[in-house]
């Protein structure tokens, strides 16, 4: 009994598939590898960065994270390499002229196409985020500047009915400047804190507030307390505030989903930003669908200009998708568009392409 109804032909697609895919991203990963090494090398010396945490905390987290980034271009790639080859060997017009359909001929490539969106979105998912995080560590550690915090004017809702705000925060002394903070009940305001300013008590675990002034409204009635100094518990951490630079890529996708539901019910301004996060890692695999359909169509047939040609045109195909999704993610986080129809528009109109060029590939 054959597996999925798969016959002799279609493992040997599969195989030529699945290894010049593979092939292609060892061979781009090894040159990506020798330049990133040769860009960084004073600064591993100058900051005596150990050789273990190079190989390991850095580059053996790098390599799934490139990988995947170019997952889809290794897939057209790979599909154009060697459909060219076997429709210039007439491979692709002997196995139509035995009977195989040009929709079954596809058949093996779709299996090949599944196999890799899988990995990519398990990659994307659950892999690369912890991956993400340890080489983004070693990064922060002997490459890159400590992590700092730029926000200005921050405004927050740290639990239902409590909002804060803060008219910026050092992160280097865990300082609150100009720090405020409402207490609402019904929609009505019982309670406002202004302070110059509240910082962190690492020893008592909790924030000490300088200078401050309370309004307790009770109906009608108000009453005012000032003091210098205060300690208070607040649902509120350093550690927000010094997150590394797209923080969210350390992220699986279950923690995304939680972190989602905080900055909603904390009234975040960079909920667009997460949801596009969100929705490509689902987006992004799908992709691989599309250009495998793209490149067989392109390539099985024979053109003048030979494979150059196929790949040639193919790469422009691609290169217009990525440019196409950059356009569509600025139009979400501006606010024009829905950021679930922003992410799936470059795959609903290339998707379109697909077809059109299929039907006009050889049956």
């Amino acid at each position: 009994m054959r597996f999925l109804g798969l016959k002799k032909i279609d493992y040997y697609i599969i195989k030529k598939f699945l290894g010049t895919y593979f092939f292609a991203i060892v061979i781009i990963i090894s040159i990506a590898i020798i330049f990133d090494i040769s860009e960084k090398v004073e600064d591993f010396i100058e900051k005596s960065a150990p050789l273990k945490a190079i190989a390991f905390d850095y580059y053996l987290n790098w390599i799934p994270y490139f990988a995947n980034l170019f997952s889809s271009l290794f897939t057209f790639i790979a599909v154009i390499f060697f459909t060219s080859k076997m429709a210039y060997n007439t491979e692709i017009i002997a196995i139509l002229s035995s009977g195989v359909s040009f929709k079954r001929l596809m058949y093996p490539y779709f299996i090949s196409a599944l196999v890799i969106a899988l990995l990519s979105f398990v990659l994307m998912a659950y892999i690369i985020p912890p991956a993400n995080a340890t080489r983004k560590t070693f990064e922060y550690t002997y490459v890159k500047n400590p992590i700092r915090n730029t926000d200005k004017d921050i405004h927050r809702q740290i639990e239902p009915g409590v909002f804060i705000y803060m008219k910026s925060y050092n992160t280097s002394n865990d300082v609150a400047f100009r720090f405020g903070m409402e207490k609402f009940e019904d929609g009505v305001l019982k309670s406002k804190l202004m302070s110059d300013y509240a910082k962190w008590d690492s020893t008592k675990a909790k924030w000490t507030i300088r200078n401050y002034y309370i309004r307790e409204i009770d109906s009608l009635n108000e009453t005012i307390t000032t003091g210098t100094i205060i300690d208070t518990a607040i649902n509120m951490y350093p550690e927000e505030f010094k997150r590394m630079q797209n923080f969210t890529e350390t992220m699986t996708l279950p923690q995304l989903n939680d972190y989602i539901e905080e900055q909603y019910m904390q009234g975040a301004d960079n909920v667009v930003e997460l949801l596009i996060d969100k929705y490509s890692r689902f987006a992004y695999p799908f992709s691989t669908f599309i250009l495998t359909l793209i490149g067989v169509a392109l390539s099985s047939r024979k053109v003048r200009g030979g494979i150059g040609m196929h790949i040639g045109f193919g790469l422009l195909l691609s290169f217009s998708y990525i440019l196409f999704m950059r356009f569509t993610t600025m139009f979400a986080i501006s606010g024009s568009m829905q950021p679930l129809f922003a992410v799936w528009l470059p795959n609903i109109i290339y998707a379109v392409i697909s077809i059109f060029l299929y039907r006009l590939a050889p049956k």
